[in-house]
């Protein structure tokens, strides 16, 4: 039985901890055991399959839980190999030796029989791992496909008949899925870690938004699907702006496309304005994985003595360093222009230095100018507003007369805000909070 810590590749896992113990028991089982030890071994046992069945109960994991997790290990370490993997598929020459053993390693963890060393220690815990069953909707690590992948890939490679067919089933699930936490999450934001370097954090609870879910606005919505269909496929594609009246979904508008495109391998980084100087980091950090990118900037706007938006101007467009092919920037604003303007910036009259008061108006609207698509998402009029009551009156099983519904929509859009989306959302929410007045 080989160790953990004979692996080259694989090493420095997040819950490597269970590893650890679990190839510790297994070593002086197989070549130290000492029967006045056998308390502690027991201690021990039962504290990895606490801990296993704890790991499986936060992300979802079924079956053989011992196999699940050291497929876990494998999909989320990223290391020379599972990244180069995870751009090209097969790798070759010494690295490919090297990740095949400690693949060898991983395939005597799977094939060991853990029952040998519970009925020894007499514990009766293992048969509880052996056979894990879980509610389909628990794990919120992971998105649901994700985690019913990983364990399709636990049970492929127990069956597998060696090392070279464990390997090959692991390098073809990095080519398909990817590795570590941009393979497995959709979404990300970014902090700062304990020495103040720049981290990309996964999200682990993402809104189900889908783009079908925002009423109306087809023009926009092509607009946005056509620029992002592109940027997957690897053709031309813009930064985008979207912006409008407040409450039209223009945010979830991204969360839409982030939820339909994932699959085909988007990502989105969440960046807020004072981390506008941390970008180059973040790029520098997703620039060569095989990901596309979108740094999604809500409500994006500067006030006209704020100066951090050149920050963003170096990096969309002017810098140096060209911008990898597979980042593009995304923003939603209430305001067309970004930076606020004022009635003398459009004076075209000349200040004390010689400089016209335009080229000021110009300094402001150079950022906007960066965004290639820019899509606007107005406020609806009141017969717009109406439908997408009904839509989502209907979409959520509803069951009340549509002159009552519409009558108390009205209502409640003169006292939370006037006419939007977010306001039809909130007044069906109402509704379907007080259930006890309405058939659902």
């Amino acid at each position: 039985m080989l160790r953990d810590r004979e692996l080259l590749l694989y090493r420095d896992f997040r819950h490597g901890d269970i590893l650890k113990d679990m190839s510790e028991l297994i070593y002086e089982y197989e070549f130290g055991y000492d029967e006045e030890e056998n308390g502690r071994y027991r201690t021990l046992l039962f504290d990895i399959v606490s801990r296993l069945v704890d790991l499986a109960s936060s992300h979802g994991f079924t079956g053989n839980l011992w196999h699940m997790y050291l497929t876990y290990l494998l999909a989320n370490n990223e290391n020379a190999y599972s990244m180069a993997a995870e751009l090209r598929g097969s790798v070759e020459g010494t690295l490919n030796e090297v990740a095949l053993h400690d693949f060898a390693i991983f395939k005597d963890m799977f094939d060991y029989d853990l029952n040998t060393i519970d009925e020894k220690l007499a514990a009766g815990c293992i048969s509880y791992i052996m056979d894990f069953k879980n509610d389909d909707e628990a794990g919120k690590q992971f998105n649901k496909r994700i985690r019913d992948r990983i364990c399709e890939l636990g049970v492929s490679l127990s069956d597998a008949g060696d090392a070279e067919e464990f390997g090959r089933m692991v390098t073809q699930f990095y080519k398909e899925f990817g590795v570590g936490k941009f393979g497995l999450h959709k979404a990300f934001r970014v902090e700062h870690d304990s020495e103040g370097e720049v981290v990309i954090k996964p999200i682990t609870r993402i809104a189900h938004v889908w783009l079908d879910d925002l009423v109306g606005y087809e023009i926009a919505k092509k607009k946005l699907i056509d620029n992002t269909e592109a940027f997957i496929e690897g053709r031309p594609a813009n930064n985008c702006l979207l912006f409008g009246d407040a409450g039209t979904g223009k945010s979830s508008a991204i969360k839409g496309i982030l939820n339909g495109y994932y699959e085909k391998g988007l990502r989105v980084i969440e960046i807020y304005r004072h981390q506008f100087k941390d970008i180059n980091d973040v790029i520098a950090q997703i620039k060569n994985r095989n990901y596309r990118f979108i740094l999604c900037m809500d409500d994006l706007s500067f006030e006209e003595f704020e100066t951090d938006y050149k920050y963003l101007k170096a990096v969309i467009e002017g810098g140096l360093e060209k911008k990898p092919s597979n980042v593009l920037i995304y923003a939603t604003s209430n305001r067309r222009h970004l930076i606020k303007e004022t009635w003398s910036d459009r004076e075209d009259i000349k200040v004390d230095n010689g400089i016209h008061k335009s080229d000021t108006m110009q300094e402001k609207l150079s950022l906007v100018y960066r965004f290639g698509v820019t899509i606007y998402f107005s406020k609806p009029d009141k017969k717009e507003f109406n439908n997408i009551v009904k839509v989502l009156a209907k979409r959520k099983g509803i069951d009340m007369p549509e002159e009552e519904l519409l009558l108390e929509a009205n209502k409640w859009e003169l006292a939370h805000g006037g006419l939007s989306g977010r306001t039809a959302v909130q007044f069906v929410d109402n509704i379907l909070g007080s259930t006890k007045n309405y058939k659902i």
